[in-house]
């Protein structure tokens, strides 16, 4: 899953009724801001109907629930700017919630930073497939997080496989859970906060988003930028994994490279430990305290930290823990609810994106996955879960090469193994008068990490102004040295 891991807590309130509106087309919803609660101070919350249907657009309606830190400076303000934090499955409510005074700070109190959860998601009526926190849990037992081994993989192929008709059950809004239906959620409500023309800042799965509303309403850009790109080619076809297959291998390189070069803890010769570690795990899970790590918890592991380079002094040190246990040299946070991000991205991803429907179909492509590196298949085999469940008849597949009315800032690391930098060109190149500005370094997103490429995007989304063409940020300092605490996100990245 790509799901974002900021989390917070909110309290939503009052639902706004839609204004009168004489055209046939979908009534804008009137927001009624009401405070959000003592925990979350100055931010205001509301929820709104928006037809279930944009194909009927005064018939059935869904709700969407959204959170704003209003703007200081009052005299100045610009308008919103709407936030999507990625997954999908990610809550814009809760990173509004968590990050929005940051950013209202960066942006000189300029905007109203406003999140909301796409449809199907959080708050706003959330797809549900199982009763429980508990049946969610039951519904891993027994299976690993991806198969790698042979055996495993028809075991795993046919209970991702049942996800579909559990989630379609009686549940109006699995039929609406289209990138594009959120998008066009997202014009709606751009004209129900009263902004002419859209600013909008996306992460990772938020870039996909953002890329179709160009191309929906390139009309209607005022300022957009996409941090940490898909292909939106790649992801609407169900390629995705010709990127995931080496993307994350190419980061990781990085990770073993910067280790060695700081003596971390998992050096020296961390690509050789880091192979040793596979072949011991692999053969036979390695106990580490009261936890036991199956090589899919391993492999996991190292593809979380790619998200952040600030988390990997602490995974290289888990992998050394784990080599020397195998090696025999070594004696070693439920979540509250239920949370519906595992349902949601199916949701969205299985509406959006036409995968195979038969177990033959996976396997070859698993094998594709695994000769690119050991991570491919981790990225491939969830998509199991869309064998059994039909695509959205309004879901958007391109074409993705528009002009828009504002040239779009298109941001991408050159070391992102989640979204890798040929994302970010692939869409420079597809959204005609498009800027790429480049971050040298590692991780998933730019946006708070490089203060480079924060204050170009701060400087785009204020005065328009876009940084010189071939701007490329320099990297941080080495991850794994004591001078790269300085370089700490301003906000945790989004997860895809």
């Amino acid at each position: 899953m790509r799901i974002t891991v900021l989390a917070a807590a909110a309290v939503l309130m009052i639902t706004g009724t839609p204004a009168v509106q004489a055209s046939g087309g979908p009534a804008v919803p009137k927001i009624a801001w009401t405070a959000c609660g003592a925990e979350h101070p100055g931010f205001e919350c509301a929820s709104v109907k928006v037809p279930l249907d944009y194909d009927d657009p005064r018939g059935a309606t869904t709700t969407i629930a959204l959170a704003r830190k209003p703007a200081t400076d009052k005299a100045r303000r610009i308008g919103s700017l709407f936030l999507n934090p990625g997954g999908p499955g990610g809550s814009g409510v809760n990173f509004a919630l968590g990050a929005g005074d940051t950013l209202s700070e960066n942006l000189r109190g300029r905007f109203d930073i406003v999140g909301f959860d796409p449809r199907g998601i959080g708050r706003s009526d959330p797809l549900h497939c199982f009763s429980s926190e508990a049946e969610l849990d039951a519904f891993f037992e027994g299976i690993p997080g991806f198969p790698y081994q042979a055996s495993q993989e028809r075991p795993y192929f046919e209970r991702y496989r049942s996800l579909g008709p559990e989630c379609r059950d009686d549940q109006k809004i699995t039929r609406h859970m289209s990138t594009a239906d959120v998008a066009r959620d997202m014009d709606l409500l751009r004209r129900a906060v009263g902004d002419r023309k859209i600013s909008y800042l996306g992460f990772s799965y938020g870039s996909f988003l953002g890329t179709t509303y160009a191309n929906l309403f390139p009309d209607n850009i005022r300022a957009l930028v996409i941090d940490g790109v898909l292909d939106p080619e790649l992801w609407s076809s169900g390629r995705q994994i010709q990127s995931d297959r080496i993307a994350t291998e190419e980061e990781f390189g990085e990770f073993l490279r910067t280790c060695d070069e700081a003596a971390c803890a998992f050096g020296p010769q961390s690509g050789k430990r880091w192979d040793a570690l596979l072949k011991s795990v692999r053969a036979k899970p390695i106990q580490l305290g009261d936890e036991t790590f199956t090589y899919d918890a391993v492999i996991g592991a190292a593809v979380g930290a790619m998200y952040s380079p600030s988390d990997w002094p602490a995974t290289a040190e888990l992998f050394d823990q784990l080599s020397d246990a195998a090696a025999g040299t070594l004696s070693a946070a439920a979540e509250p609810d239920y949370p519906n991000g595992f349902d949601a991205y199916n949701g969205n991803v299985c509406a959006d994106i036409e995968f195979p429907r038969a177990f033959e179909a996976y396997r070859a492509t698993a094998r594709y996955a695994a000769a690119g590196s050991e991570f491919g298949p981790y990225w491939w085999w969830g998509n199991a879960a869309c064998a059994d469940w039909p695509t959205n008849p309004d879901r958007y597949t391109g074409p993705w090469r528009t002009r828009t009315s504002a040239p779009v800032l298109v941001v991408g690391n050159h070391f992102d193994g989640v979204t890798d930098f040929r994302g970010a060109q692939a869409a420079n190149r597809q959204l005609v008068g498009s800027r790429l500005l480049a971050y040298a370094g590692w991780g998933h997103t730019a946006y708070g990490v490089s203060r480079c490429a924060t204050e170009h995007t701060n400087a785009y989304l204020l005065e328009g102004t876009l940084p010189p063409v071939g701007t490329v940020c320099p990297a941080n300092p080495n991850p794994f040295l004591p001078t790269a605490a300085a370089a700490e996100p301003l906000f945790k990245p989004a997860r895809r």
